[in-house]
């Protein structure tokens, strides 16, 4: 479970850091849709983290849709094919993804949005 925390806290950060990142630069990276992702990734990692730290019985489930909600935020940002910050984003966002999907003990992957 540590490693799936650490995981969720490193997306917080990086997303954190890329939503100032998309304010900064202004154009198409600082649209509602981008952002509104970046937001809600931002929001389900800390509320994920939250519930693992205190072992919460619904940990499973909050983390099934936090994984829903990391893949729809990388989908946003893999649209933006030439910045190197949202891009790497995006492959933060894939694995924490992956580790919340471990922790919930569901396969598969969202290429959609939630």
């Amino acid at each position: 479970m540590q490693a799936a925390i650490e995981q969720c806290e490193k997306c917080h950060d990086v997303c954190m850091r890329t939503v100032t990142h998309c304010l900064d630069q202004g154009n198409s990276l600082a649209e509602t849709d981008p952002i509104r992702a970046l937001l809600d990734c931002i929001d389900f990692c800390a509320t994920c983290v939250s519930f693992m730290l205190r072992d919460s019985p619904a940990h499973r489930r909050v983390c099934e849709i936090c994984a829903e909600v990391c893949d729809a935020c990388a989908v946003s940002c893999e649209r933006v094919a030439d910045d190197k910050v949202v891009t790497e984003c995006a492959k933060e966002c894939r694995r924490c993804a992956e580790s919340c999907r471990k922790m919930a003990g569901t396969k598969g992957h969202a290429s959609s949005a939630v």
